[in-house]
């Protein structure tokens, strides 16, 4: 059975662990004062990125043991993503106090794929 979870981490961190998901859709996030277009494709392996993970069980027990993967709280709980999350997701209008599901809602302007859905 699999499942699907929303990470911050690198681009580095995901080519390392990316073999065991199922499927995944990641977005470049603008670093300090860097700017990432729409469209450009990030090849430095400290690149940050928002990751959607759709793996097995031990896949996400394996990223949750990795510091280098920050997991966002479920998207349908009323929990709030950290303020590491908010600040990394900031230039995409995502607010403080925003939940995962705000944030996917926000980030999906510029990668449609990564919209929370229930199928």
């Amino acid at each position: 059975m699999t499942g699907k979870r929303y990470y911050l981490t690198t681009l580095g961190a995901w080519h390392l662990h990316a073999t065991r998901f199922v499927n995944s859709h990641w977005l470049a996030l603008a670093q300090a004062g860097a700017t990432i277009v729409a469209g450009e494709v990030a090849t430095d392996d400290a690149t940050m990125i928002l990751v959607l993970v759709e793996a097995d069980e031990g896949a996400h027990l394996a990223l949750e043991d990795d510091v280098a993967f920050e997991a966002l709280p479920h998207p349908l709980g009323q929990n709030p993503i950290s303020e590491t999350a908010q600040t990394a997701l900031a230039a995409y209008g995502v607010a403080p106090g925003a939940t995962t599901f705000d944030a996917a809602e926000a980030v999906a302007t510029a990668h449609p794929l990564l919209r929370h859905r229930v199928f």
